[in-house]
């Protein structure tokens, strides 16, 4: 079976959840499903009954950096190298043949802040196994990325309670 580029982007909530959505439904046909996330730390409701579900790994995410506009150059600098070693890691793992699935979480706002870099990605992305699919979530995905993408689907907020001073809450959110 070919493998596919998947982009979830866009400003709306959901980008995460559809990825998890695949990731399910993969993983419910037998597929082997790796999820590496960038950006996030480990308290997200999803991660916990990802991994219960068998055929997925969901990539433990050792360290968090906060807001890349709230951090110093030190601490970009040590983000980047984190996250460019992560995307190194994966796509080792990717390349091993062992993955049906790759979602790859948040990494378009890796590299939209700088913190990995674009030729990183799409360097992976050419030279992927040809049975690999691969998801891309986040905002603004350059036009190079939507290029190499199969699948752009674009998430719009239209109406969120954030708006309203409402918080992240947990199980919903996040």
């Amino acid at each position: 079976m070919k493998g596919y580029v998947h982009i979830y982007c866009g400003d709306g909530k959901g980008k995460t959840s559809a990825a998890v959505g695949l990731a399910v439904r993969a993983a419910g046909r037998g597929l082997r499903v790796l999820i590496v996330r960038f950006l996030k730390t480990e308290d997200s409701g999803e991660v916990p009954a990802m991994r219960r579900i068998p055929g997925i790994c969901v990539v433990p995410c050792e360290k968090s950096f906060g807001f890349t506009f709230q951090m110093s150059e030190a601490q970009k600098r040590e983000a980047s190298e984190y996250y460019r070693k992560r995307l190194s890691d994966a796509c080792i793992q990717a390349l091993s043949g062992q993955w049906d699935l790759l979602i790859l979480d948040e990494i378009l706002g890796a590299v939209g802040s700088g913190l990995v870099p674009e030729e990183q990605l799409t360097e992976f992305l050419r030279c992927r196994p040809e049975s690999l699919e691969v998801v891309l979530t986040g905002r603004n995905p350059s036009a190079r990325l939507v290029e190499l993408a199969d699948y752009v689907s674009e998430i719009r907020a239209v109406k969120h309670p954030f708006e309203r001073g409402v918080g992240a809450r947990e199980g919903i959110e996040y």
